[in-house]
């Protein structure tokens, strides 16, 4: 995406935020039973939503790098995936404040909404040291997109733990304990929810875009100062570098040698000789 449109996308992911910022704390009502302490529900619920659909996203990325081979689909997936995780750790930042304030625990194991979101996270944080540890760039891109794919398998089974789960009153915004919300705090979850969206979305491109300009500066600047290329550092990041010239195409030369030359300085001396030779027996016959 070009610069005038990630400015337009900031731009709106800004103003939806702030929008859903202000519609919680000045239009959605109080929740009866929690009060107040239910608002941080706006914040927690569509983080989780976002980063679970990252997930997903980089694992579909991580097929079409599979299908096509094109560094820049793992690129995109390894994006989405770094997105995501740091979403997930606002969503159990967020998640156990509401937990303190609702059940006087930081952490409950015996839900199955808070033990399978954790698992998934601590899955994909797997994903960074999985990436780091293999060196060969297209080895590294094709493992990494295997594992986006088998761990992408394992995020519906949060959604189905969230709608199986009984023991908790949990936030279940696609089930049917959220069914019956208010005009007024359903319309507040769904701009918020587009919000974070967008945030994503916001991060995701500029992250692209800065991690492209980078390697596109390094290509050309050792195609301007004639720099040798170093070796490939072991790194979590994909690689979008590909091999430049670094001067233009050199001209075919003739093969000469030492011998080649020497035998035509001899050819070059006798035919000098034997014309000298013919033009002092003519000038003798005109004489004579």
């Amino acid at each position: 995406m070009n610069a005038r449109g990630l400015r337009a996308l900031s731009i709106a992911t800004v103003a939806s935020i702030a929008a859903g910022l202000a519609m919680v704390f000045f239009y959605a009502p109080e929740e009866a039973s929690q009060g107040f302490l239910q608002k941080i529900f706006y914040v927690h619920v569509p983080l989780a939503i976002v980063c679970l659909c990252g997930f997903m996203a980089g694992g579909l990325m991580a097929i079409q790098h599979l299908r096509s081979g094109e560094s820049r689909w793992d690129l995109r997936s390894y994006v989405a995936i770094h997105m995501s995780l740091i979403f997930g750790v606002g969503v159990l930042i967020s998640g156990s404040i509401w937990a303190e304030g609702s059940w006087g625990h930081w952490w409950v194991w015996s839900s199955p909404t808070l033990v399978s979101f954790l698992i998934i996270f601590l899955l994909y944080a797997t994903y960074q040291p999985l990436r780091f540890s293999i060196e060969d760039p297209e080895r590294q891109a094709r493992y990494a997109s295997v594992f986006a794919i088998a761990a992408g398998a394992f995020v519906p089974l949060s959604y189905t733990a969230v709608q199986m789960s009984s023991s908790y009153v949990h936030p279940r915004v696609l089930g049917p304990t959220y069914d019956n919300l208010p005009g007024s705090m359903m319309l507040t979850f769904l701009v918020m929810l587009v919000g974070f969206s967008l945030l994503f979305v916001s991060l995701w491109k500029l992250e692209i875009a800065a991690k492209q300009a980078r390697w596109q500066l390094r290509s050309l600047r050792r195609r301007l100062t004639d720099e040798p290329e170093r070796p490939r550092r072991r790194s979590a990041a994909p690689s979008l570098e590909a091999p430049m010239p670094r001067s233009g195409p050199a001209l075919p030369q003739p093969a000469t040698s030492t011998a080649a030359l020497a035998a035509g300085g001899e050819r070059a001396i006798g035919a000098g000789a034997g014309a000298g030779a013919g033009a002092g027996a003519t000038a003798q016959r005109q004489i004579a």
